[in-house]
């Protein structure tokens, strides 16, 4: 059973990530009504439990990552660090201080993401990531029958984080690119089993605005599948972009990516 948990935990965690702190909150890629971005808000915060990640910090690292990729000022690049605990370090730290507000990011990064103080106060803080973190203790001593089960343990309390790691990591290291780009962007298919879409890192540079991070035929990007089904319940609006995505994909025919493209620009961040 504990398994089975840990992989649906894993899957609904970067799902929401994927869904409403990346595509959602740092790039707009869809909009929704106000019942409805704060039941997704709240879904995330429940789902994410001990490693929830606030939106207005996560959409902020992002953007910056989106205009310095892969240069000294990239908050999370594997190319100015030796190794990956000292990415994620770094990472940490400058989310942190996004969080907390003792670091003032550059006015264009500003803007256009959900806030609900409440609960971003609430799930952020330390007696919330505790009280999750007893919650999935308990269940691991009520369930956990073979001691290689408690070794999940740890990444049940840090999930967000090592979603994070994986993608920043490896889809700037390992894989092959579709596009060619300013940064070291790659596209690291076989991982991307357990990532939701977001190892597609090529094809995302490449075309910020796209909702649909896949490119090729033998692509698929769960996230924006779940996107689309999202939109034909009317639960969410896909923006102009998403919108002609779904129309190509509907008549069966993708975007031919070219073996070079010209440089991406970073993705601009909404006006609030």
């Amino acid at each position: 059973m504990v398994p089975f948990v840990f992989a649906a935990h894993w899957t609904l965690s970067v799902l929401v990530q994927s869904l409403f702190q990346h595509r959602y909150a740092a790039h707009r890629m869809f909009t929704m009504t106000p019942r409805a971005e704060r039941v997704l808000h709240l879904t995330t915060a429940l789902v994410q439990g001990s490693s929830y990640l606030d939106p207005r910090a996560y959409a902020i690292l992002h953007r910056e990552h989106h205009a310095y990729a892969d240069t000294a000022r990239d908050p999370h690049s594997p190319a100015h660090h030796e190794h990956l605990p000292r990415m994620m370090l770094a990472t940490g730290r400058r989310y942190g201080g996004l969080l907390t507000r003792n670091i003032r990011p550059e006015a264009r990064f500003i803007g256009g993401y959900p806030e609900w103080t409440a609960v971003d106060r609430f799930f952020s803080g330390w007696p919330s990531r505790l009280g999750f973190g007893a919650l999935y203790t308990l269940f691991y001593k009520r369930f956990a029958t073979r001691w290689w089960h408690w070794a999940l343990l740890p990444m049940h309390f840090v999930m967000g984080p090592v979603h994070g790691a994986i993608v920043n990591w490896c889809g700037h290291r390992y894989g092959y690119r579709n596009f060619a780009t300013r940064d070291q962007s790659r596209n690291t298919l076989p991982l991307d089993v357990v990532c939701m879409g977001e190892l597609f890192q090529n094809n995302h540079h490449a075309r910020p605005a796209s909702p649909n991070f896949a490119a090729k035929r033998f692509e698929m990007d769960p996230t924006w599948q779940v996107m689309r089904l999202l939109a034909r319940l009317k639960l969410i609006q896909l923006g102009q972009v998403a919108r002609e995505e779904a129309t190509r994909t509907a008549e069966g025919s993708r975007r031919v990516p070219l073996k070079t493209s010209r440089p991406a620009a970073a993705a601009s961040p909404p006006s609030p």
